[in-house]
């Protein structure tokens, strides 16, 4: 079965969308809802799958990434500047990080550590998201442009909140590393921006 579907990529993005709202929370208010964190977590984690959405677990988990997706797209306007931008830098950063072979399989080494230590405590573990948050800031963050978190300095001065931050940003480069994967690309997500509403829509529907 081909990857390549509409549905795949919607799915791929609301995966994106649900790391950037969740960053944005834990940056501006210091907390963020713990099982959509999970999920966001388990798809880093989770290398081999027998499909998209099993990446994620199901399509409740990423109903949240599905709600803000769909109210970035709605309007002309942006709903969510802010988050909209962490979503461009991540798609941007990836495809910078497709060209480096030597980081990438860095990050693949580090992921493959992580998942191990998830099975032993849990993937929302501080150890987990310590050593995610170390392998973001010794990759991703090398490259440029930075992504520059904006919140609450009581907040970004927290290891946990931090190291926590830096794996959903992590989670989000592999969201989009899995819409690219399914065929996604910047003019597609122009063009075919009412084929994507409707395809959220129909998603939305398919949650109890």
């Amino acid at each position: 079965m081909s990857l390549n579907t509409i549905t795949n990529q919607t799915i791929a993005l609301a995966g994106l969308s649900q790391a950037c709202l969740l960053v944005q929370q834990l940056a501006t208010t210091g907390t963020a809802d713990s099982k959509a964190v999970e999920t966001c977590i388990k798809s880093l984690l989770k290398v081999d799958s027998d499909g998209v959405i099993e990446v994620y677990g199901s399509l409740s988990d990423l109903k949240p990434g599905l709600v803000q997706l769909e109210q970035q797209l709605v309007n002309r306007t942006i709903a969510d500047p802010e988050q909209a931008r962490y979503a461009a830098s991540l798609v941007f950063l990836e495809k910078q990080l497709s060209n480096r072979p030597e980081m990438l399989k860095k990050i693949s080494t580090g992921i493959s550590i992580a998942e191990a230590q998830s099975e032993s405590f849990g993937p929302l573990h501080e150890n987990v998201l310590a050593n995610l948050g170390d392998l973001y800031h010794s990759t991703v963050s090398t490259l440029q442009p930075r992504i520059m978190v904006n919140g609450e300095q009581e907040y970004l001065s927290q290891a946990n909140t931090v190291n926590k931050i830096r794996a959903l940003l992590l989670a989000g480069i592999r969201s989009t590393m899995l819409w690219r994967q399914c065929g996604g690309a910047r003019w597609k997500f122009l063009f075919f921006r009412k084929k994507l509403q409707d395809e959220i829509k129909f998603l939305l529907t398919q949650i109890d």
